[in-house]
Parts: structure tokens; sequence; C-alpha cells
């Protein structure tokens, strides 16, 4: 049964940066797609980013040119750098297999990020 640990959130001031992971396991995770997700205070659960097995990468709008999508296979672990951060960005994220939906229903804690104006 795949696991999903999100780690790395905290509270930032507006334009700054955080890196947030997440660790998978029960799964052969070289060979999945990945994606990150959030869900703000009272909005549905949205898609963020996605990374293909190769590397190929994707991203909604809202975060295009601030966020970064990258894993390490070795460590079994996706990361999303954020930049350039903005009150609106704040939500709790969380990872998932698949590109551009969630594949399963066995979702993480998530990580909080709050964005202070």
């Amino acid at each position: 049964q795949v696991q999903l640990v999100e780690s790395g959130g905290g509270l930032v001031q507006a334009g700054g940066s955080l890196r947030v992971s997440c660790t998978v396991s029960g799964v052969i995770f070289r060979m999945q797609p990945m994606g990150w997700y959030r869900q703000a205070p009272g909005m549905h659960r949205e898609l963020v980013a996605g990374i293909s097995s190769i590397g190929t990468t994707n991203y909604e709008d809202p975060v295009k040119g601030r966020f970064t999508i990258s894993r390490d296979n070795a460590k079994n672990t996706v990361y999303l750098q954020m930049n350039s951060l903005k009150p609106e960005d704040t939500a709790v994220y969380y990872c998932n297999l698949g590109l551009t939906r969630p594949l399963t229903n066995n979702w993480g804690q998530g990580t909080q990020v709050t964005v202070s104006s």
C-alpha cells in the first residue's frame, strides 16, 4: 500500500521561498508520475504541478514561473520548490501518484504552508 509523507511546510513572508518534500513508499517510485496538490480553507483540493517518471513537468497557471517540481529517485522523494510566495499560496500541500490527477485515495497528512502579507 502506498504511503505518502509530506514535510517542510511553515510560515513565510510574501516574496519568500520554501521547499516541501514528499517521501513515498509502497510502490516502485522511479516508475511513478507524481503530483503536488494543495487545499486552501473552504476550497477543493487542486493540482499544483506534476512530474513524469522521466522528469517531464507541468504546472498550473497560478504557479508557473514561481514553483519548481523535482524528484530524487534514489531517495523516493518528490520536491516542490516555491519562490515568490503570495498569501494566496497559503494551503495544505499534498503529494500523490499521478501527473494531472491523483491515482490513489490514500492521501498523506499534508504539510501546511502559510504566507503572510
